[in-house]
């Protein structure tokens, strides 16, 4: 086995990614060291590119969509061995003693909560290691390209549509349908909710009933708002886009009790207490999820049929594939298929 490995680098806050050459990291007690297949490139990465997430590290890899196979094992490490393959995702692991941790809410950690790419290096090379608490179980089914977004881009929208309260056949809306929104309708309609894509432009109308919609609404031309209450209101709208002007239109377009759940960052949202109030309406955040979440979502878009749709890049290319993403130009995800060394 080689000593050295390719990794892609943020030297410093703002500074360019650039590919280097490290030694191969032995994982510490605890910790396991995965060879990565493929990586995901996603918008949470200029986090670190930008140096915006406060207490970054520098030099530092990111990357927390990864796809790979157990390669070694660190002391303690319980259950997994050399050879499986695992995913790695946004949450890294959490101290599980805090007030917090004991209620179940990992993400809201005080003590130890690592985000990969961030508390650590993540999977924008060839080898990385993380806490055994953060790997995911990958299904043979799974090409490591279409399961890497599924670890932060699929997880987060599984988990936001089935922590929501909607139930099977009511309406739920996905507001727009781009890296996140793609899957979130697929998913969405897999889930049996009767489901409506919002978006802008009537070209889009025949895509998103390819991927399961049963109703399009082109925001452009119509009010969202009034569209989804002929439909009778949306007991869930799930906004992906990151414009907040297009998160309140939609807000009106709640049933009673229903709730705008958003997992798209965007500027401050205005939200008319009255709408609120009248039907007991709210709007709430959701975090992408822990390791079994993001397991479960492996599974369930093997067993369900969903699938990214992603441009691949070699490591090599990590940089034009970083300004792919962030151009929103990319249909729909951005994903790095890494070749290691034997």
């Amino acid at each position: 086995m080689a000593k050295t490995m390719r990794v892609v680098q943020v030297p410093g806050a703002g500074g360019p990614l650039e590919l280097v050459e490290r030694d191969i990291p032995e994982p510490q007690p605890g910790w396991v060291r995965v060879k990565v297949d493929a990586c995901g490139v996603c918008h949470s990465d200029s986090l670190i590119k930008e140096g915006l997430w406060p207490g970054i590290q520098y030099p530092r890899v990111p990357g927390h969509e990864v796809i790979g196979v157990v390669d070694a094992v660190g002391e303690g490490v319980q259950p997994w061995k050399r050879g499986q393959r695992v995913g790695v995702g946004w949450h890294g692991g959490n101290c599980g003693y805090c007030d917090h941790c004991r209620r179940g809410e990992f993400f809201a950690c005080t003590v130890a909560l690592l985000t990969t790419g961030i508390s650590f290096d993540g999977g924008y090379g060839e080898y990385m290691v993380a806490p055994a608490e953060a790997l995911a179980l990958v299904p043979d089914e799974l090409s490591a390209v279409d399961g890497a977004p599924l670890m932060c881009a699929g997880v987060t929208t599984f988990n936001a549509l089935r922590n929501s309260g909607a139930r099977g056949g009511d309406v739920v809306a996905v507001l727009g349908i781009g890296g996140l929104g793609h899957l979130g309708v697929q998913f969405a309609a897999r889930m049996g909710f009767k489901t409506v894509a919002i978006a802008r432009g009537k070209d889009k109308g025949a895509f998103a009933k390819q991927l399961g919609a049963h109703h399009y609404i082109d925001s452009q031309a119509s009010d969202p708002a009034a569209e989804l209450n002929k439909l009778g209101g949306a007991q869930v709208v799930i906004a992906t886009v990151t414009n907040a002007d297009a998160m309140t239109a939609a807000l009106g377009g709640l049933a009673p009790n229903g709730v705008l759940m958003v997992i798209g960052a965007a500027g401050p949202l205005s939200v008319n207490p009255i709408l609120l109030i009248t039907g007991c309406r709210s709007v709430k955040g959701w975090y992408s999820g822990t390791a079994i979440d993001s397991q479960d979502t492996l599974n369930f878009s093997v067993s369900g049929g969903v699938h990214s749709m992603n441009e691949v890049f070699p490591l090599e290319r990590a940089a034009e594939a970083y300004e792919r993403m962030m151009s929103g130009k990319a249909r729909f995800r951005v994903v790095l298929k890494v070749t290691s060394p034997d």
